[in-house]
């Protein structure tokens, strides 16, 4: 038997059914072309979509993405000169030197917003796409799934840059100031963030995620059953 041969054994197998997150509807969604998009039938939601690109484009994002982190906590993000003297700073030196004066609260924001949610964004990222090349999947992928949600959202480079570029305006009468290296890294990295949640299907994982007690899911079983059917002379 092969999956080509029969594309209804095929929807059979591979389709999954979901509750609407809006309106509670149950609708069955089918195996989606690279680039489709399937949409509650009430309501218009967004229930399921398939990135398009090559199935690696989101591990060549996070390898990037790490590589930019590193260099933008690293290099001075700018270089302030004022009556002749000269002052650069990081991403972390500012916190801490935030951290000297008093603002412990915004510096710790600083650090938790900009420095550890991104960074464990990207490192979760990574260690995800590396195991999803593994088959079975391991049970705690479902548990880092979920940090990587949450590190996303507590992830605020772009409104870091935001500030920067206000307090920037405010103070280019009073010194000369030049962008840094870091500048240029957070910049890029504030592009390659969406950029893998644009081409990252978590519903994949999901699917092909092991129970706690060894058992595949039925629809990952159904596809196991079939991709051996397909093997076999």
């Amino acid at each position: 038997m092969t999956v080509d041969r029969n594309p209804e054994l095929n929807d059979t197998f591979l389709a999954s059914t979901v509750a609407c997150p809006d309106c509670d509807m149950l609708q069955t969604i089918v195996p989606l072309p690279p680039g489709g998009r399937a949409r509650c039938s009430r309501c218009g939601r967004l229930l399921a979509r398939h990135p398009p690109g090559p199935e690696d484009l989101p591990l060549a994002f996070a390898v990037a993405a790490l590589i930019l982190f590193v260099i933008a906590n690293t290099s001075p993000l700018m270089d302030l000169s004022v009556l002749g003297r000269t002052a650069s700073t990081t991403i972390v030196g500012g916190a801490l030197e935030m951290w000297r004066e008093g603002q412990v609260l915004t510096s710790a924001l600083i650090t938790f917003c900009v420095v550890l949610a991104p960074g464990g964004y990207i490192l979760f990222m990574l260690t995800l796409l590396v195991t999803a090349r593994r088959s079975p999947l391991p049970h705690w992928v479902g548990g880092m799934l979920r940090w990587v949600h949450y590190f996303e959202a507590w992830s605020m480079l772009e409104v870091m840059m935001l500030g920067i570029l206000v307090a920037l305006i405010k103070i280019a009468q009073l010194a000369t100031v030049e962008a840094g290296i870091g500048m240029y890294a957070v910049g890029i990295l504030i592009l390659l963030f969406p950029a893998i949640y644009v081409t990252f299907d978590p519903r994949e994982l999901w699917r092909r995620l092991q129970w706690y007690d060894g058992e595949m899911p039925p629809l990952a079983a159904a596809e196991a059953s079939i991709a051996a059917a397909t093997k076999s002379p």
